[in-house]
């Protein structure tokens, strides 16, 4: 592949994915100091529990017939659960969070506001189509960081440079990582 190549697609990549990389270190940032958002909640069910199990094979289909015989209008894509409590996701729009506390299911309907939903997008708790999305995005920030380290190492004028300045950012996170 030629250099000039090699250049448009670094800088094609770059330009895509930039939009998404911001909101990806704007919603990590604020995840890191603190600010995770916050959820509306509203309960909209609370009762005793007959048969009602979150600890098994099945919740998915228990939690999609409860929806239905107590006609709550939500549509979810999965469930996540440990057992004493499980959540529709995705968690980056309104959700449902089930939860078992004594002898009672209880049911919280949450919706996150634009911090909260985008940290749950970050943390990959988003649609389906959007998780897949973000695997593309894993690979295109990949490429854009090995491409522009090619060009930087196969550049005369940038090579030392490139070298000093990626070693001392390897240095760095092996010394923050390790003490």
């Amino acid at each position: 592949m030629s250099r000039k190549a090699i250049i448009t697609l670094h800088l094609a990549l770059a330009a895509f994915f930039s939009p998404i990389l911001l909101m990806v270190g704007l919603s990590g940032g604020l995840y890191l100091i603190g600010e995770k958002g916050s959820f509306e909640q509203q309960e909209i069910y609370r009762g005793e529990i007959a048969d009602f199990n979150l600890a098994t094979k099945d919740t998915e289909s228990q939690i999609r017939a409860f929806i239905q015989s107590h006609n709550i209008d939500h549509e979810f894509e999965y469930i996540k659960g440990n057992g004493k409590q499980s959540v529709t996701r995705p968690t980056s729009k309104q959700h449902l969070l089930f939860k078992i506390k004594g002898k009672q299911l209880i049911v919280t309907q949450r919706t996150p506001n634009f911090v909260a939903s985008i940290v749950e997008l970050h943390k990959g708790h988003g649609p389906r189509a959007f998780k897949t999305f973000q695997n593309f995005m894993a690979v295109g920030l990949l490429l854009i960081l090995l491409s522009g380290l090619y060009l930087g190492l196969t550049s005369p004028m940038f090579k030392y440079k490139t070298l000093y300045i990626s070693g001392l950012g390897g240095a760095l996170f092996l010394f923050l990582a390790l003490f």
